[in-house]
């Protein structure tokens, strides 16, 4: 198993220039000459994964092989994926896995955080922006859900306005995220039914939440309304999804294309190998 990793870390690492431009986001599967995989699934590529290669040799990479989204990145990279006719599917959001709305006393930062970024990230046509729960430090189940709501009910009235969806990733706190406070996903569902916005819905990571609970394809079936976001890895390891690992990812991204799902799929893998032929074999693995 890989030790716990810190992605704003990896992305600080890079040094990557930022590009601007104002191309189609969709226009990558139609590209003259690009070797695209088609499906129904809109798939992108979380960026802290791919640290090594160069943002935009990435993003290159990414639209060749039928990609249409590049995840988790900072403000001053918004603009790079729409030079490549992609979009950023979601940005890294404001505190931090540790830090979240489970705590009343990182509410007042964390408003104050959200209310600058959900109007510059609208502006730069960004849907989607990660948040967190926060790890639970003693606090129960009952008083991180009540106080999940309350601070994110206050974000809820301009996320709205601008058409902003925050959505809270769910983490295991197993191997990687030891005390995270969202690790199962009806204890998330909590928190998206008391907030009662449909700007705030859910990140389902299928790695995640398979070494958590299991059971899949089930929870993505009785879960789909509320999940805005899904990101992929294999378990256990967190790398490929390949025949290495013990889910079979094929009928995963089945199960949610037949949910109707018009979101995001990301693969969020760590690869052993040639990390572009690692990342074009997912690709074509989730082309259903």
């Amino acid at each position: 198993m890989h030790a716990p990793i810190n992605r704003r870390g990896a992305i600080a690492a890079l040094g990557a220039a930022a590009v601007t431009g104002a191309l189609d986001p969709f226009t990558a599967q139609a590209a003259v000459g690009a070797v695209a995989v088609r499906g129904r699934l809109h798939q992108s590529v979380a960026r802290w994964c791919f640290a090594r290669t160069p943002l935009t040799d990435l993003c290159a990479s990414a639209k060749a092989m039928g990609i249409v989204g590049i995840d988790l990145l900072d403000e001053k990279d918004w603009a790079v994926p729409t030079a490549h006719g992609l979009r950023c599917a979601i940005a890294n959001g404001f505190g931090s896995i540790a830090q979240g709305f489970n705590r009343p006393d990182h509410h007042d930062e964390l408003v104050a955080a959200g209310s600058a970024m959900i109007p510059k990230a609208a502006a730069a046509g960004i849907e989607r922006i990660v948040v967190f729960s926060g790890n639970r430090a003693g606090l129960s189940d009952g008083e991180g859900i009540a106080n999940c709501v309350t601070g994110l009910r206050r974000l809820m009235p301009l996320a709205e306005q601008h058409g902003v969806t925050l959505c809270m990733e769910m983490l295991n706190s197993k191997v990687d995220h030891k005390d995270y406070h969202a690790d199962h996903t009806q204890w998330a569902a909590e928190v998206v039914a008391g907030v009662n916005s449909l700007r705030f819905r859910l990140l389902y990571d299928v790695y995640h939440m398979q070494v958590m609970e299991g059971d899949v394809i089930a929870t993505i079936k009785r879960h789909a309304p509320i999940i805005a976001h899904y990101h992929t890895a294999g378990v256990p390891g967190r790398n490929e999804i390949d025949d290495m690992q013990e889910l079979n990812y094929r009928r995963i991204a089945t199960v949610i294309a037949d949910s109707g799902f018009t979101g995001f799929v990301a693969h969020e893998f760590l690869p052993r190998r040639d990390a572009m032929t690692s990342l074009r074999d997912a690709v074509t693995v989730c082309s259903v």
